[in-house]
């Protein structure tokens, strides 16, 4: 009997971390529990003692060990914020690993964060993602490879999140890591909905024409990859150059004009 009891205490030590705490509140389901040996490698956390306050003893929290300096009652709230804070921009770089593409792929398969609500989008999986890599500045976003686009969450409990919390090159390097998504965007590329009128397609330099539609456009050809590379970053020198010249032509003919008019009359 005290065999069984002892095994079930160090079962229940176990599953009571720190960080199997965390993952488990309600709201931190995009979360996956960062592995220990991860935390404890002191390269992994390159630079972020001097970004988190009370930088050791959070990492103390995080890792269930006594601190060597006991911790003030008054700091005791804010020495958990670090600690909260700090395995955020951890786990922001442990999903960059294979263990953590694994463990972030079960969450998107299982569905757990979301999928679009673009109706062509036809329920792809969205992948969550942070437009900063810097604390303090937006919350979660859940980015959709078919459409290219950001959402919110669907769920409010999502909005405490940090965006920073995954970082900005997670989705583009999950995406990589798994080319099926890719395969499964290009089933939905070439679907866009068009708006008509009594049957007719509205063109689509109307006011109500399909105006998104150039976003969801990639160059195909090689003269089009051309193009875009040209006229990715500048105006082409030559054509504004033209532009210019001729306005200007067009101004001078114009004044020159008018002063005939008055000289006549």
């Amino acid at each position: 009997m005290n065999i069984s009891n002892d095994l079930e205490s160090n079962s229940s030590e176990e599953m009571d971390s720190w960080i199997s705490q965390y993952c488990s509140i309600f709201g931190h389901d995009y979360f996956v529990e960062v592995a220990p040996e991860f935390i404890e490698d002191d390269f992994n956390l390159t630079g972020l003692s001097s970004v988190v306050p009370f930088y050791r003893e959070a990492l103390d929290v995080i890792l269930d060990l006594e601190p060597e300096v006991p911790i003030k009652v008054s700091n005791v709230p804010l020495v958990e914020h670090a600690a909260q804070l700090l395995y955020g921009l951890i786990h922001a770089r442990f999903i960059l690993t294979k263990q953590g593409y694994h463990l972030m792929a079960e969450k998107y398969e299982q569905k757990v964060f979301g999928t679009c609500p673009r109706y062509y989008c036809e329920g792809m999986r969205l992948i969550p993602i942070g437009r900063y890599d810097q604390t303090g500045i937006e919350t979660v976003r859940l980015y959709c490879p078919c459409c290219n686009d950001i959402y919110l969450p669907s769920s409010s409990r999502y909005l405490n999140i940090d965006g920073a919390f995954f970082g900005t090159s997670f989705a583009g390097l999950f995406i990589k890591m798994f080319p099926e998504i890719e395969r499964q965007c290009q089933q939905r590329l070439n679907k866009q909905y068009e708006l008509k009128l009594f049957g007719f397609r509205i063109n689509e330099r109307a006011a109500s024409g399909p105006r998104m539609k150039w976003l969801r456009q990639v160059p195909r050809t090689k003269e089009e990859i051309e193009e875009f590379d040209k006229c990715e970053f500048e105006l082409p020198q030559d054509d504004y150059r033209e532009d210019t010249e001729r306005d200007e032509h067009d101004g001078s003919e114009s004044v020159m004009s008018i002063a005939q008019e008055e000289e006549e009359q």
